[in-house]
């Protein structure tokens, strides 16, 4: 009997201490935070960032495709992003109060990147008709940017705020693009290689950028585990 109860014993150790151990594996799992970053799309987003017109939109949200002009003066459009993730962001050159902060930060993420080809910055100006291509080349200059990591574009107002407004989810003010309309946005917005919005960061935060860096990081790994 005694030989019998501490057999019993022993199995109710045994299976107690398995249980445990599954518990605290699956609960390891459960509370350990993901790598992957969320997919956005526009009912999950801050209403007011979401544009009326793109408002109940269902299944994946990829930014629009795009005709404008860099800071050499030759077209640039969607195809020539090709499979790179984007940074992008909303300036003005004459901007003296959040965009200088945004352009010293977007250098930062320039140069933790400076290697990698899978990485594009886009910045698009908000006054186009004052930002031509000479004045966006000396910008360029200003803050050091690699034309194979960073272009400035400008072109069609009504297509950059449509850009802003329906595809980025920049800014939160509507409006149709029009000369009594005006964006100013403080956001970077990193989207991945399949066109998808993946996180907004405000561009004059370095500890922000800090999380975009770390952030980039995650999609170029989710793109080589894929």
């Amino acid at each position: 009997m005694d030989a019998q109860r501490n057999r019993s014993l022993r199995l109710r150790v045994v299976t107690f201490t398995a249980i445990s151990l599954a518990a605290i594996i699956v609960g390891y799992f459960l509370l350990k935070p993901s790598d992957e970053l969320p997919v956005y799309h526009p009912a999950q987003l801050d209403q007011r960032l979401v544009d009326p017109s793109v408002k109940g939109t269902t299944g994946e949200h990829h930014i629009s495709d795009f005709h404008l002009t860099d800071q050499f003066g030759g077209n640039f459009t969607l195809n020539d992003v090709g499979r790179r993730i984007i940074v992008a962001d909303f300036f003005f050159t004459t901007c003296a109060t959040i965009c200088p902060k945004m352009s010293v930060q977007m250098e930062r993420v320039q140069q933790a990147y400076e290697q990698e080809d899978r990485l594009l910055l886009l910045s698009h100006s908000v006054t186009p008709e004052m930002d031509s291509v000479p004045v966006l080349a000396a910008y360029a200059a200003l803050h050091r940017a690699d034309p194979d990591r960073w272009r400035f574009l400008t072109g069609d107002r009504r297509q950059i705020y449509a850009l802003a407004r329906k595809s980025y989810f920049a800014a939160m003010d509507e409006g149709d693009g029009g000369p009594d309309d005006f964006v100013h946005t403080e956001n970077f917005v990193l989207v991945d290689q399949q066109r998808r919005i993946r996180g907004f960061y405000d561009g004059t935060s370095a500890k922000d950028v800090d999380r975009l860096i770390g952030d980039i990081a995650k999609l170029l790994k989710e793109k080589s585990a894929s």
